[in-house]
């Protein structure tokens, strides 16, 4: 690859750090795929271009990566992942990628925003986590709070 599997784009109104930006979009391109074991990342010059940030801040991104083990420096080479943070299910081709991309359509003519979707995908799942933790673990009916 060319460095041309993602193109980082950072929201520098978002309070989060660009550095954080950067990570964050290599591991959302890991877990559906658009990014696989072997691809080289964009260089930092290639990322300084595209998004007017400081070399030192794409560096810092991908010296966090190489030490969570997801990229390896390669001196004189670039920068290669080394892992794989996909899940069955999550492919550009999968039928629930399908699925959500029908519902973020009908959600945008609804007229919500990247945001609001965002934020009510997150409820959601927070809903369905916390529902299922206490189906897996029901409290006894007159324990306190302090007896588990």
């Amino acid at each position: 690859m060319e460095g041309d599997v993602v193109e980082y784009r950072i929201d520098r109104g978002s309070g989060v750090p660009a550095y954080v930006q950067i990570v964050e979009q290599t591991e959302r391109a890991l877990r559906i795929g658009t990014l696989k074991v072997g691809d080289k990342l964009p260089t930092a010059r290639q990322v300084v271009a595209a998004t007017a940030i400081n070399p030192d801040t794409v560096l810092r991104a991908y010296r966090d990566m190489e030490h969570a083990g997801l990229v390896e420096l390669r001196r004189g080479l670039g920068t290669f992942v080394t892992r794989s943070l996909a899940r069955p299910g999550a492919e550009d081709d999968s039928p629930l990628r399908a699925d959500i991309t029908a519902w973020t359509a009908r959600a945008r003519a609804a007229g919500l925003e990247r945001a609001d979707i965002l934020a009510l995908v997150t409820a959601t799942v927070d809903a369905y986590d916390n529902e299922q933790t206490t189906q897996r673990h029901p409290r006894r009916p007159g324990a306190e709070k302090n007896d588990v």
